[in-house]
């Protein structure tokens, strides 16, 4: 009786046979898989499993280098559990937390230590790199998770603790390598030689972890400095300490004791408060010469609702704001640049007609009358529809679009005109210390229930959408956050919880047979941990209620 299994390989588009148990590594291997990069995970009829998963039925596999965006997921993954244990060996007193990325790395905080010396930095290298010798075995093991919350909370990790009690599942699944064991989300390398290439440096009052380069795994990322955005992380950061709320656990528990609603409402009045300060330091400004502010953000970050709120706290400081939207000076159609894959990139600076939007706003500043045009989205072409503008006596011009923070983008208007802004949805809770949440997730689930919504995109639409949408971001919009005068932080602590209820529903939707579902199935998971909140209390003006649904803005 043959009991082989039959595994179709898509990076050899061959079939092959195995015996029942055979692991992805030894298929890997049995296979010489050739790709450009170490493959470090694998796709398991489109979910994303460690190299250590064994097969027992017939499957279709894909394997994974770090130029894939998972498979550079599971290889920082797998070298926070290596960080988390060479501290834990050389600092069994303190924690480390990885808190988010920042300096195109992640910053981490070891406790207690308010400044991390080098002497510190070189001796957590030495250890990782001594991991990495050993070539130690990375085991994933299965328990019931009353017994994982028990050896968690034994070891002082009540961060892991809380967050398997409140998320609710039976079992679970946690690693181990040597004698150390750690709670991490998705898959990890088969063992600690996988890692090859990392770095470890002092920043700010911790260290920043260095990762290879996604599109060029054999170079580190090099460290962009970012000191505006540090600064918001840190003051959210603070925020969420003095409530207690540090962990997707801790919110959990609120909300099983009742807070939810003093939550919702700190976090809205948070939220206000840093959109009045920015209104008061425009006004101040405006007396300065400030005559545009130029609202900028990548996709999802809540720039649209931003801007409203933010001309309403403009009126309250007596100046009178006049709308411009950038999409409205898009080139025609037939003058699209294409990217390098000979698409139209409707995100290149150079879609948008810059002669004529410099030559309108230099004729409002002189107090000229101006026609406005309009794009038509169907048509692909510019027309004007009458419409016209004119700054006046205390009026301010608020620019919204991706391209405001760009220098070319208004060469021809002095610096001291202009007063620049910076939006996105810096996510500073994280699921537990060694656990962040990456703000491309939150912004993508915001962007998925919006786009169902009111643009009848299916999550596959979206999600098929997305590498391309972050691929512009990396070009027009991060290069650029710095030259902001502020940043505003649009996350807030509450809304994944409130997310998950919209969100789950148009993830379900997407076929296991679709290239999609990988994903989908990842963001089905991670908002699994998150406890169902009721919206209702949301108020009219929240900013989540651009993607859910129930503003008081008009659209």
């Amino acid at each position: 009786m043959n009991n082989e299994i039959t595994i179709f390989c898509t990076n050899t588009n061959k079939y092959e046979n195995f015996q029942p148990g055979t692991s992805l590594l030894e298929i890997k291997n049995k296979l010489s898989i050739k790709t450009s990069d170490k493959i470090v995970s694998a796709k398991v009829n489109n979910k994303n499993e460690s190299l250590a998963f064994q097969l027992y039925s017939n499957k279709t596999i894909t394997f994974l280098d770090r130029t894939n965006s998972s498979g550079m997921r599971t290889y920082a993954r797998s070298l926070f559990l290596l960080l988390a244990k060479a501290v834990d060996e050389l600092f069994p007193t303190e924690k480390i937390k990885i808190e988010h990325p920042i300096s195109l790395g992640y910053f981490c905080k070891i406790s207690n230590l308010e400044k991390v010396e080098q002497t510190t930095v070189n001796s957590i290298k030495s250890k990782i790199k001594e991991y990495i010798a050993n070539n130690d075995p990375i085991e994933s093991i299965e328990a019931e998770s009353s017994k994982i919350i028990e050896m968690f909370r034994a070891k002082g990790r009540d961060d892991v603790a809380t967050l398997l009690e409140t998320s609710g599942t039976i079992y679970n699944k946690y690693y181990k390598t040597g004698d150390y064991i750690d709670y991490f989300y998705g898959a990890m390398v088969p063992s600690t030689g996988y890692i090859d290439l990392f770095d470890l440096i002092p920043y700010e009052n911790g260290l920043l972890l260095q990762i290879p380069n996604r599109l060029n795994p054999k170079e580190i990322e090099p460290v962009i400095q970012q000191p505006k955005m540090y600064a918001v992380y840190k003051d959210h950061l603070k925020f969420l300490n003095i409530l207690g709320i540090n962990n997707v656990g801790d919110l959990n528990q609120a909300n099983r004791d009742g807070q939810m609603s003093n939550i919702i409402k700190v976090s809205e009045a948070l939220q206000e408060k840093n959109i009045a300060s920015i209104a008061e330091q425009i006004a101040s400004n405006y007396d300065r010469g400030v005559r545009i502010v130029l609202v900028s953000g990548p996709s999802s970050s809540g720039k649209t609702t931003f801007r409203m709120r933010l001309e309403v706290q403009l009126m309250v400081n007596l100046l009178k704001p006049v709308g411009l939207s950038l999409d409205n000076y898009f080139v025609n159609r037939e003058h699209t640049p294409k990217d390098e894959d000979g698409n139209l990139d409707f995100e290149s600076l150079y879609a948008l007609d810059l002669e004529l939007f410099n030559s309108d706003l230099e004729k409002l500043l002189k107090g000229e009358r101006v026609s406005l045009p309009t794009f038509n989205f169907t048509t692909g072409q510019r027309e004007y529809k009458g419409d016209e503008l004119q700054m006046d006596e205390n009026s301010i011009l608020v620019i919204e679009g991706i391209h405001g923070l760009n220098p070319e983008l208004t060469p021809l208007i002095p610096a001291e005109k202009k007063f620049l802004i910076y939006v996105s949805a810096l996510t500073s809770i994280s699921l537990d210390n060694h656990n962040y949440i990456p703000t491309t997730d939150n912004r993508l689930l915001r962007r998925l229930v919006r786009d169902f919504r009111y643009r009848n995109y299916s999550a596959i639409d979206t999600i098929s959408r997305w590498p391309s949408v972050r691929k512009g971001e990396d070009k027009w919009i991060f290069p650029f956050q710095e030259n902001a005068n502020v940043m505003f932080n649009s996350a807030m602590m509450y809304e994944l919880a409130a997310l998950r209820r919209y969100a789950e529903p148009i993830l379900a939707q997407v076929p296991h047979i679709a290239p999609e579902y990988s994903e989908s199935h990842r963001l089905m998971r991670f908002l699994s941990y998150f406890n169902y909140i009721n919206d209702r209390e949301l108020p009219p003006t929240s900013l989540l209620r651009e993607f859910l649904g129930g503003s008081s803005f008009k659209y």
